[in-house]
């Protein structure tokens, strides 16, 4: 069974699941993705049990993810304005659940289920309940999230998750990346998108066949994402002198991959690891209304993504 690992971490109780030499911990606070490991290596470069999570560090973002410039809103003429936690770019970021508390549902040895309702407040006036399921099998993490209406009204929705991906290198700058994307969104100083694509073809930041990330600086939104004949999407890390790495693979509800090189973090962890997001929409999508999933009361909707280490 999962252990509830501390009672007095500032993230909450602290479940622990494992399957061979892999382990994971996941926490009360956010349903955070806190670390990743194999074989005692480090695969999600998280945060320690007497730490809580800052840059985004193993979080899952809903029922937005990214930027909502203003925190300003209206939907099919509901209107809302969001807390601006990112006041330096008078920016909304990254949702609501990431600072709840989130409710065990059920446990096993490999798996943990916690639950998070969304009430109506002025950032978001809509009711949501949520599910995510982390479960460890022979070949990685998969995370399952089940998103079910729970107003008496239609509420839009986004989700997306920040794992920080480590291959082991000292600094990512050595390591392979490969980002199955074929266009990126143009983004302001805000890193809110102008309303533009760029088609990456010959340019630094097409990573399709894989390159050496060496100086690149990525905070950026990848789209158009090629997929296999199973529908998933795959992006990985790898050191290219050990092979040591992680592949992050994302069904066909996330069409979006938002890259970020770690630059603006907290000195000591600059470009350590790379946050590799997938999304189900894009930043600002409750002002553009692209790619949103709508909730019908008593609706459904499911999505899973997942990593495999190596």
């Amino acid at each position: 069974m999962p252990q509830s690992a501390s009672a007095v971490s500032p993230t909450g109780e602290q479940w622990v699941i494992a399957h061979g030499h892999q382990e994971a911990v996941i926490t009360e606070v956010g349903a955070t993705l806190r670390s990743y490991t194999l074989g005692g290596s480090v695969v999600v470069d998280g945060f320690g049990p007497d730490e809580w999570s800052h840059a985004g560090r193993g979080q899952v973002l809903a029922p937005w993810p990214n930027r909502l410039g203003d925190g300003r809103y209206e939907w099919r003429g509901v209107r809302a304005q969001a807390a601006l936690d990112e006041p330096e770019l008078n920016n909304a970021i990254h949702g609501l659940v990431r600072w709840l508390p989130w409710r065990l549902e059920a446990s096993a040895q490999n798996v943990v289920s916690l639950r998070c309702t969304i009430r109506p407040t002025p950032g978001y006036p809509w009711s949501v309940e949520l599910r995510c399921e982390y479960r460890l099998r022979r070949d990685g993490l998969v995370v399952t999230t089940e998103a079910i209406g729970a107003g008496v009204t239609a509420a839009p929705f986004g989700v997306g998750f920040h794992p920080y991906l480590s291959a082991g290198t000292e600094l990512i700058d050595t390591a392979t990346l490969v980002v199955p994307a074929a266009r990126r969104l143009l983004l302001d100083a805000r890193g809110l998108p102008t309303g533009e694509v760029q088609d990456l073809a010959g340019t630094e930041l097409d990573f399709r066949a894989g390159q050496v990330i060496g100086t690149v600086r990525l905070d950026t939104a990848f789209t158009d994402l090629e997929r296999g004949a199973d529908g998933i999407a795959r992006a990985s890390l790898e050191d290219p002198l050990t092979g040591r790495g992680v592949e992050l693979w994302a069904d066909d509800r996330f069409r979006y991959l938002m890259c970020f090189t770690a630059d603006t973090v907290e000195t000591e962890r600059r470009r350590r690891s790379i946050a590799i997001e997938p999304m189900t929409c894009p930043p600002d999508a409750f002002h553009s209304g692209k790619d949103l999933v709508v909730l019908e009361p008593g609706e459904t909707w499911e999505a899973s993504w997942g990593l495999h280490p190596h």
